[in-house]
């Protein structure tokens, strides 16, 4: 089976591409979750946060917003001392601050999965690549989400961070078009 050209070999890699990179993802949980990983990720390799996803699952209680929107100094250092999660000071801090942001959302849309659909119509942006070159790291899009977010109170959400949040939870989807992934290939999201 041909995959993005992204994908090495590792089973932990090709396991993500094949069930969950570009699946539409409507459930706040895993949204909270995405949004998390990608902003630890900035700077680093997505196969690095990948590896050490359970341990950050288990660092910041399985996901749970309002557990995370409400961790003391004390988890936060707690967090800070963790070998299995990045420990870097402004990511654990701005996975609370964001949190709180997320709650905020919830409480002004319903749900944070209303509020971030809303952007692509509730219906996920099929792009047509020939190749992984032809894939952009930001768009228009992903820059007005993101000055949004931010204006909202949300850190770690730069432009290049959003997209790459975009096509994990498939608001858009950049299976390239000789990946078995994409929708014209008879894949289909599931």
């Amino acid at each position: 089976m041909k995959r993005c050209a992204w994908v090495s070999d590792e089973k932990i890699y090709i396991d993500y591409h094949d069930h969950e990179w570009g699946v539409p993802v409507y459930d706040d949980h895993k949204l909270f979750e995405m949004l998390i990983l990608e902003g630890a990720q900035a700077g680093l390799s997505w196969i690095t946060i990948l590896k050490r996803r359970e341990n950050y699952r288990e660092a910041f209680d399985h996901f749970s917003v309002e557990k995370v929107a409400s961790y003391s100094e004390e988890k936060i250092q707690d967090l800070l001392s963790n070998e299995g999660i990045i420990r870097n000071k402004l990511k654990v801090r701005g996975a609370v601050k964001n949190a709180n942001a997320f709650i905020q959302i919830q409480k002004e849309f319903g749900s944070f999965s209303s509020y971030i659909w809303s952007y692509v119509d509730d219906e996920p942006i099929i792009n047509r690549w020939r190749s992984s070159e032809e894939v952009p790291a930001q768009s228009d899009l992903s820059k007005a989400i993101s000055k949004d977010l931010k204006k909202r109170g949300f850190t770690f959400v730069g432009p290049v961070i959003i997209y790459s949040f975009m096509q994990a939870v498939g608001l858009v989807n950049d299976h390239t078009l000789n990946c078995f992934k994409h929708p014209e290939n008879g894949a289909g999201q599931s």
